[in-house]
């Protein structure tokens, strides 16, 4: 699908924003001798060690920059921070290794020309998979994604969560059963995701977060951790199962998951309590009717409803590539949404002046409201999925 010089022109100038932008987070990053994550709440910047879900984002984004602009610079800075995290590959206390390893180290395979190198790298990612496989199950038929936890209500303990974010940690899975010829990782994701979309959907095909599972595979508990309450949709989590449904798709061509990812878009797309501007709030449910949480968000101390800018990011980026696997109608209304949401991050409203935001591209995204954590704020995720959906949207009109 070809696009217009006018889309062209909002896609490259955003793109050399960021990078300037990155240029100078780079340099903060240096200072801090951490991986960016967020901000503090006095503006600085707020750092992380590898061992943390958010690291490679930062890595991944820089690979994105270099690949549209071939600055030599950005590419030193892309491996020096990916190599940071090579210690990473023995991650096994969650589950988002894939988020660490297969932003940074795939997007480096993916945009390096360097044979050797590259071998390196895969290699390293060969490792985190079987790394990630620790925490499959096979009677359970799920990746765990954290250990033993307490609910909301400070009685459930959750024995096997499975969170609906997982679904974005088996597309390293699947790249390595590719690499290697070895079916079992490609065959973990497979009933990982067959799972999850058996449990994690509602008949609306809105989405639980946590959904716990007993010993033998059922499903016990349906909750939340992130979200406004246990029956609401929480924007990132709808976000993560639209991207999460349509990378399967990608990588199967099983039918049911792109239904699954089309139905979970349409909701989201959809929604009356979507907003004019296409950002969601950072839950779609916020204090509605039926809708009960077991945390007092009146001490949030908020007379408004964050929006989460880094869910619309994720969901730019799945649409974009969902719409190449749609047809008629519905692949029009994704492209079409998913350009809109883009335009719209790209405003200021939204995009960072230089220096400002500490140093990250996009305003407005939440973290964990009711942790009362990175609410209104930079997120590293959500710059990452920013780029890649610019990277998508580029890539059509060739």
């Amino acid at each position: 699908m070809n696009m217009t010089p006018m889309q062209e022109n909002f896609i490259d100038t955003a793109f050399k924003k960021a990078e300037t932008q990155y240029g100078y987070l780079a340099k903060e990053a240096d200072v801090l001798k951490k991986f960016p994550r967020t901000s503090t709440k006095d503006g600085q910047l707020k750092g992380t060690d590898e061992w943390d879900w958010t690291g490679g984002f930062f890595p991944g984004s820089l690979w994105y920059l270099y690949h549209q602009s071939g600055n030599e610079k950005t590419k030193a800075e892309a491996i020096k921070w990916t190599e940071a995290l090579e210690k990473a590959k023995d991650l096994d206390q969650h589950h988002d290794i894939g988020f660490v390893m297969y932003c940074s180290y795939g997007n480096a395979i993916k945009y390096l020309k360097d044979p050797a190198k590259i071998k390196e790298y895969q290699d390293i990612i060969v490792h985190s998979s079987n790394t990630a496989l620790k925490r499959f199950d096979p009677k359970v038929g799920l990746i765990k994604s954290w250990n033993e936890k307490k609910a909301w209500d400070g009685t459930t303990l959750w024995k096997y969560p499975v969170i609906i974010d997982n679904m974005m940690n088996l597309e390293m899975l699947c790249y390595v059963s590719d690499l290697t010829g070895d079916p079992k990782y490609k065959q973990v994701a497979i009933s990982h995701a067959d799972k999850t979309m058996k449990n994690h959907f509602r008949k609306d095909y809105s989405t639980y977060h946590v959904v716990d599972y007993d010993a033998k595979g059922k499903a016990i508990h349906k909750q939340t951790n992130q979200g406004y309450s246990d029956n609401s949709t929480w924007s990132r989590g709808q976000a993560w199962a639209i991207y999460g449904f349509t990378l399967m798709y990608r990588e199967t061509k099983k039918a049911d998951y792109l239904k699954t990812a089309q139905q979970a878009a349409k909701f989201y797309i959809n929604h009356a309590n979507l907003p004019e501007d296409r950002i969601p709030n950072w839950d779609f449910n916020v204090g509605q009717a039926g809708y009960k949480s077991d945390v007092d968000f009146s001490k949030r101390a908020l007379n408004y409803v964050p929006r989460d800018a880094s869910a619309a990011a994720i969901v730019a980026s799945a649409l974009i590539e969902l719409s190449t696997f749609s047809k008629g109608k519905d692949k029009e209304l994704f492209l079409n949404f998913a350009k809109q949401s883009l335009e719209t991050l790209s405003r200021p409203s939204y995009f960072a002046d230089y220096g400002t935001n500490a140093g990250f591209l996009l305003k407005h995204s939440v973290g964990s409201l009711p942790h009362n954590s990175e609410v209104d704020g930079p997120l590293t995720y959500a710059d990452y999925y920013y780029l890649e959906a610019l990277t998508r949207l580029k890539e059509l009109k060739n």
